[in-house]
Formats: structure tokens, C-alpha cells, sequence
């Protein structure tokens, strides 16, 4: 059994990498091994504040050996992968320069417009380096870094959700149609497009996240002119479960997307999806799913019709063959055993 630390800028909250993270944790833990958390913010077990985005705190070298003094291997999630705290990440290299350890890249920052200029991981140690799609592994290979793919995986058994208790909590009649929009809310995400094929459905849009980096005031805008319905968020004691339960068809207008984790989730809820074809789109979609255009209104309406049509237990059928949460374990061993540990 080894003892493995996940680090990161903020762990246990309900970000993507947090919620990631978490999964890659649970497996570690179901092949044997040891693990904990360190961040600069979050629920974690080693709270580090100046790992965190945007600190103004100094790096502590000393204290971040101690929090590694007892780890046989170190999984860095994300925080070496966008340039948003230099000097964690510069710490993170010189204090792990010599150990064996595995880089986990969920973004990259050539991948984002307003990072594009800045650089990338490195590679400057005993390292492995783990990318969630081949998109982000084929570029970092033309950067000299050799990655492999580990997608994002999922419970694709997720509970039932409570239909009638989540569209009373939202305020939404029987035969309303719900069009939920599962993401934060960022320039990215597109949200004009899922307003507009709400409001071509006649639907209600729902937004399920809030507003990041800056985007309130544009998101007012752009809600404020929606010729539709708009609800926001979660009603207390909710879950994601209940939300996919109480929408009609699930919207993914997004323009990038690391992976996209609502496309699975919707396929594992049964719910019809429309997207937008972003770059790392094709890649799941070449395991044989049925999605929508966000144009195909007759596709839509005959899918939103017919929650028992056979296509969605063909999607539910090829998530489980491809993103079950019980392959990770098997998926990660190999990774480990390349970095000596067995």
C-alpha cells in the first residue's frame, strides 16, 4: 500500500477538478492505497493558503515538504496545468524535482484565449503526466511532454431524482418544458445559444451554475433580453440528480469544454442532449452516442416526446462500456505502476 497526496488550488469543494479529483481518490483507495487531500482552499485535509488562486501569500517551501514528507507519490491536479498561481506552481516543480509524481491536466492554457500567451506544464522531474482527453495529449506531445488519456468517469447508475418535488421547488407546471443548461456561467458556455433554442422550443431555460471570472454583469444582460422563461440554480436540499430529473432536455451550448462532464450525466439520467460540436466534442462522440444539433428542432421535439426512445438506452448501454466509474481503478494502476507504484 502506498500513501498518495492530491494537491491542487482547492479541493472538496464542487468544481470540476474538486469533483474529479475526488473520484481519482475513492479508486486509489478501492486498489489499496493511502490518500489525502492538500490545497490552498477547500474541505481538505492539508490546507496550504498559498497554493490557492490568486494569493497574495508567499510560497512556504518548508511547509510544503512537510505536507509531503509522509506521501510515496504526489498527484498535482491542474496546478500546474493553467498559469494561475506562478508561484505555487513553481514551488509545486522545485519541491517535487526529485519524487515520483503524476500531473494531471484537465486544461491547458493555450486552450484559453486570455492565457494563450503564457506557458504550459513542464516536465522536469520523475513525472507522469495524465491529460483528460487526446486533444490536450497530442499538443503537449508537440511540446515534448509524453502524456497519456484518462477521461473523466462517471456513476452511471446516478439515483433517481424527484421529478415533481424539483419542478414545484422551481416553480414550473406539469407540462412546462424544461431545457436545463447544467454549467457555470462563462463567456465559453455560450449561454445566448441555450437561451435561443429554449426559446425555438418554447421551453423554460435553466441555469443550473452561477456566474465566474467577471461574467455577472454580461449574464444580467443576456437574461434580462431572453424572450423565454429563465429559472437559476438549485432550491435548497437539492441535488444534481433532482435537476436532471425535473428538465426535458439537457442543453450544451458550450464553444470549449475540457471534457464536458454534463454530456455524460445527461446520458446517464436519460435525457436527450443538444450540443454544440466544441473540439473535444468528436472524441466522445466516437464511441457511437446520439446527440443532438442545436439546430435539429424536429429531433428534439420527437426526443423530448418519447422519454423510453431507444436511443437512450443505447447511450446509457456505451457510457457504461467506455466512462463507468468501476473501470478507473483498472484505468490507474497501469499509470501508477509507471511511476513504481504497485
Amino acid at each position: 500500500m502506498a500513501r498518495i497526496a492530491v494537491v491542487s488550488f482547492r479541493l472538496g469543494l464542487t468544481d470540476g477538478v474538486s469533483i474529479e479529483a475526488d473520484k481519482w481518490m475513492t479508486a486509489l483507495r478501492t486498489l489499496g492505497h493511502d490518500t489525502y487531500s492538500v490545497a490552498g482552499e477547500g474541505n481538505v485535509d492539508r490546507l496550504i493558503p498559498f497554493l490557492a488562486i490568486n494569493t497574495p501569500a508567499d510560497p512556504n517551501l518548508d511547509e510544503l515538504e512537510r505536507a509531503f514528507s509522509d506521501a510515496d507519490l504526489v498527484i498535482v491536479e491542474n496546478l500546474a496545468s493553467l498559469p494561475l498561481n506562478l508561484d505555487a506552481r513553481d514551488a509545486i516543480y522545485e519541491v517535487l524535482a526529485d519524487r515520483a509524481a503524476i500531473f494531471r491536466h484537465h486544461d491547458l492554457p493555450w486552450q484559453r484565449p486570455h492565457l494563450s500567451h503564457l506557458e504550459g506544464p513542464l516536465d522536469l522531474g520523475p513525472w507522469a503526466h495524465v491529460t483528460i482527453n487526446d486533444r490536450s495529449r497530442l499538443e503537449l506531445r508537440l511540446r515534448g511532454i509524453t502524456a497519456t488519456t484518462i477521461p473523466n468517469h462517471f456513476d452511471c447508475d446516478p439515483p433517481q431524482g424527484r421529478r415533481d418535488l424539483m419542478r414545484q421547488s422551481i416553480q414550473v407546471k406539469p407540462s412546462a418544458r424544461v431545457i436545463l443548461q447544467p454549467t457555470r456561467a462563462l463567456q465559453r458556455k455560450n449561454i445566448p445559444a441555450g437561451i435561443r433554442l429554449a426559446e425555438r422550443l418554447g421551453g423554460i431555460f435553466w441555469l443550473l451554475g452561477a456566474a465566474e471570472d467577471g461574467f455577472e454583469d454580461t449574464l444580467d444582460r443576456i437574461l434580462r433580453t431572453a424572450m423565454t422563461a429563465v429559472r437559476r440554480g438549485l432550491a435548497p436540499g437539492a441535488t444534481i440528480d433532482d435537476a436532471y430529473a425535473g428538465s426535458d432536455l439537457v442543453v450544451m451550448p458550450s464553444t470549449w469544454e475540457g471534457f464536458g462532464n454534463p454530456v455524460i450525466e445527461a446520458i446517464t439520467h436519460r435525457k436527450p442532449l443538444a450540443r454544440y460540436e466544441y473540439p473535444v466534442m468528436s472524441e466522445i462522440e466516437a464511441h457511437g452516442f446520439h446527440f443532438f444539433d442545436l439546430d435539429d428542432l424536429e429531433g428534439i421535439e420527437a426526443a423530448m416526446a418519447d422519454p423510453f426512445a431507444e436511443f437512450l438506452d443505447k447511450n446509457v448501454a456505451i457510457a457504461k462500456a467506455n466512462y463507468d466509474l468501476s473501470l478507473l481503478p483498472g484505468r490507474l494502476a497501469p499509470l501508477l505502476a509507471s511511476v513504481g507504484i504497485l
